[in-house]
């Protein structure tokens, strides 16, 4: 495996659920080595391959993507379904298969996780396998399983003992996901899945981190499958209120704003935090006013509240200041996890269009708080676009569109208020009202995502965008 064919990486890309490209013209211009691993008895042989693509759209760029790949002599069933292709080597073929999925040479990263436990680190085939102190000893027998669902990244268990996930489109640099897992981990975080350790190399000359090891969460559920069986429940009977009918979702909110609280509070204490004066607000106005009329050409149902908008940008850019901190910087419903032992917030990574720096750099922790209360008014959201197909009275749909939004004022007023309350339980957030500079800003923050929301829903489920327009709907009308 000295060398792959373009083509062959091309082909395999298309077909993955992680490479962010689908649909626009690329090619592959460079595939470059970064490490081999090599099992006991020389078989699985896997060659890390760092492949650069480059677009041929309007928008173009180029985008860096660690790809894997296991080698064997013989074509094996068991991988068929991650087969990448067979290459010529020394005039003999060899099958080529994604590793995450084979089971074998995901046990030599294993093997390099538990070779590093004694000294902190340990080099092998070209990666550097570091782990955090005291961090609990693993099994190598353990057995790995890669986990389904639609992700940017891969990530597969070990048993029920760890979890690692293999970013896939990669950047120099460090990733915030391992940088802010460690420093939480080390202040014993009790809201987060513990880090265990991570996989980088050095390219030109700079860090790149190319997977994380983490403790694996067996009791954990989806936060956002859970808050949509919680909708299901309040919408089974819309006679009922959602606090009868057993689908109130207040409770694990509130629980949620408090872990948030204590997770925003350790990063205060880990990060510089600092407050930014009135020329910050200006710039946090001017840049959102710009999405605003950005989204206007590809979202024209936002015309109706541009103007409302427009004045509530006006009213963030007259803030004298706000304060700002490391942040989870993409939160959402589907980023918590809710366990035996309370609510964890998972995937540190930031917004995945956003180079590294960008996603490091201090940030308003209201942006994490619009950003769930967003999820709350998608989670309805979401059930009703199931139910809009079956049959039912015209006042039946009529109710369920009001307990949808009871559901979502219900969750959003109990996660705001209790982490309010986590925060400062003296403070004016923790009453039943913001302050209006408070009020202002979250708006403006919530608005912006739902902007955002709209053109994604535009472009890609157009019959979802009535979602976010809901949400900038009720904001303009503030």
């Amino acid at each position: 495996m000295t060398s792959i064919d373009h083509a062959l990486l091309e082909g395999y890309l298309v077909r993955t659920r992680w490479f962010a490209g689908k649909g626009r013209p690329f090619h592959v211009s460079q595939a470059r080595r970064l490490a081999e691993l090599r099992g006991p008895g020389d078989d699985p042989r896997v060659i890390v391959y760092l492949v650069t693509v480059d677009y041929g759209d309007d928008e173009g760029g180029s985008e860096l993507y660690q790809v894997p790949l296991s080698g064997y002599d013989e074509f094996d069933d068991r991988h068929s379904y991650a087969y990448v292709g067979a290459i010529d080597v020394d005039g003999r073929e060899r099958h080529l298969y994604d590793a995450v999925h084979d089971r074998d040479a995901m046990a030599v990263w294993l093997e390099s996780f538990v070779a590093a436990e004694a000294d902190g680190n340990v080099d092998v085939g070209g990666l550097r396998f570091r782990r955090m102190p005291d961090s609990p000893a693993l099994d190598p027998k353990l057995r790995s399983s890669p986990l389904t669902g639609e992700q940017s990244n891969s990530s597969l268990r070990f048993d029920d003992t760890a979890i690692m996930k293999l970013f896939r489109k990669v950047s120099p640099g460090v990733n915030p996901d391992i940088e802010i897992h460690e420093e939480l981990t080390s202040a014993g975080s009790e809201h987060i899945a513990e880090l265990y350790g991570w996989i980088e190399t050095e390219l030109d000359g700079e860090v790149l981190h190319l997977g994380m090891l983490q403790e694996f969460l067996s009791t954990a559920a989806d936060g956002f499958e859970l808050a949509t069986g919680s909708v299901r429940t309040a919408l089974a009977d819309p006679e009922l209120t959602v606090p009868e009918s057993g689908g109130d979702f207040g409770g694990e909110a509130a629980r949620l704003g408090e872990a948030l609280a204590e997770v925003h509070s350790a990063l205060r204490e880990r990060f510089p935090s600092e407050r930014r004066g009135h020329e910050a607000t200006a710039q946090l106005a001017s840049a959102m006013s710009e999405r605003l009329e950005r989204a206007l050409p590809v979202v024209p149902e936002i015309q109706p509240y541009a103007d409302r908008l427009r004045a509530l940008y006006d009213a963030v850019a007259q803030l004298d200041g706000f304060d700002v901190q490391r942040v989870h910087g993409d939160l959402h419903l589907g980023q918590t996890l809710r366990t035996s032992h309370g609510w964890r917030i998972v995937d540190f990574e930031g917004e995945p269009g956003r180079p590294f720096a960008e996603r490091a750099l201090p940030d308003s922790p209201w942006r994490d708080v619009a950003g769930m209360l967003r999820s709350f008014g998608y989670a309805p959201g979401v059930v009703e676009m199931s139910l809009a197909g079956r049959p039912a009275e015209d006042d039946q749909q009529e109710l369920r569109g009001e307990r949808a939004r009871e559901w979502s004022a219900i969750a959003r007023e109990h996660f705001l208020h209790a982490y309010a309350g986590a925060l400062d339980p003296d403070s004016e957030i923790a009453e039943a009202e913001l302050s209006p500079p408070l009020q202002t800003l979250l708006d403006a923050y919530e608005a912006d995502k739902a902007v955002y929301e709209a053109i994604y829903e535009k472009r890609n489920r157009p019959s979802w965008v009535a979602i976010p327009l809901l949400a900038l709907e009720r904001i303009a009308a503030r």
